[in-house]
């Protein structure tokens, strides 16, 4: 099997000891993906885990690290399902991980109801801009903005996908924060920890960790906040932690 194709490479995942193929040309996965993937609680034995949005399948070959379950990520852009596949054929995952080429919103009917211990998306960020804002490169656009589905399409499908108790996490930009906790209530998901990043002390946040239970009881922990970047712009040592496993 040829692992790449065109402008492809193959990057580490150092912590995990993984490696994932990325490309130039569509969108790679970023510092949200990791911290996406350590903040949801996952089952370490066993369990049934989906990603939704999956990119080329970075948060799927995260969790792989942190349990023994079964996991699937859900992939609408046929490029980046595809460069998921090889990736974890070439970390040899096969008989714990497998994509999904489909559109989420079809997922629910497809793969059933309440079916899930967690489910888990970086979902695109921002409502669709009009056509002259719109990134030029479709892979880019796609990842960023809510062309193929909205906030709340993201947060009905999970709800529809995970069981009674299962966990439901989200990482997203703190001024959509309303309308994920409105969202997820509608949804019967009860928003039980958030955490916020800042990229420097003193900063804004900009960046939100939330996790739910479905028809879990009102009780929302505020964690402490994830500072990436210190007074000398170099990683602090809990995201050294987090990308490379060391301190």
């Amino acid at each position: 099997m040829e692992f790449l194709k065109g402008d492809e490479r193959l990057d580490y995942l150092l912590a995990e000891n993984l490696r994932i193929i990325q490309s130039p040309s569509v969108f790679s996965f970023s510092l949200d993906a990791v911290l996406l993937s350590r903040f949801v609680y996952v089952p370490i034995q066993k369990g049934n885990l989906i990603d939704l949005c999956s990119g080329n399948g970075v948060v799927p070959l995260f969790l792989s690290a942190r349990t023994k379950g079964t996991i699937t990520g859900v992939e609408i852009q046929e490029r980046l399902y595809d460069m998921a596949v090889r990736s974890i054929k070439y970390n040899e995952l096969e008989h714990r991980l497998h994509m999904i080429h489909g559109d989420l919103k079809d997922m629910p009917s497809e793969l059933g109801y309440g079916k899930y211990d967690v489910v888990t998306c970086n979902p695109p960020y921002f409502p669709t801009p009009s056509s002259e804002e719109i990134n030029e490169n479709e892979h880019l656009a796609i990842a960023r903005h809510e062309i193929h589905c909205t906030l709340e399409d993201t947060i009905k499908v999970s709800s529809q996908l995970v069981r009674q108790g299962g966990k439901v996490a989200f990482v997203h930009r703190p001024g959509r924060l309303m309308d994920i906790i409105t969202h997820m209530r509608a949804y019967q998901l009860e928003p039980k920890r958030i955490r916020f990043v800042y990229p420097k002390l003193g900063k804004e946040a900009n960046t939100l960790l939330i996790e739910a239970i479905k028809h879990g009881k009102p009780d929302l922990k505020i964690l402490p906040p994830l500072i990436v970047y210190d007074q000398n712009n170099e990683y602090t040592a809990e995201v050294r932690e987090l990308l490379y496993g060391d301190n």
